[in-house]
């Protein structure tokens, strides 16, 4: 199953942390990274593969 890392991003756009999650494809990983977005931004990559970016204030996804 392919590993996708959530990088919660601070400020000045600085990794604060970092979650492992294990998704049959894009779409899935996509959905379980919603879930961490709070008062942070979430960038989601599969290895030095972009997939997605949550902006935290509208939880809007734009597509890398």
């Amino acid at each position: 199953m392919p590993v996708y890392h959530a990088y919660i991003v601070g400020l000045h756009g600085r990794s604060i942390g970092v979650v492992q999650i294990e998704c049959v494809d894009d779409e899935s990983a996509i959905k379980s990274a919603m879930r961490l977005v709070d008062s942070h931004d979430v960038e989601l990559w599969q290895t030095d593969r972009p997939v997605a970016r949550f902006d935290a204030p509208s939880k809007r996804v734009i597509r890398k």
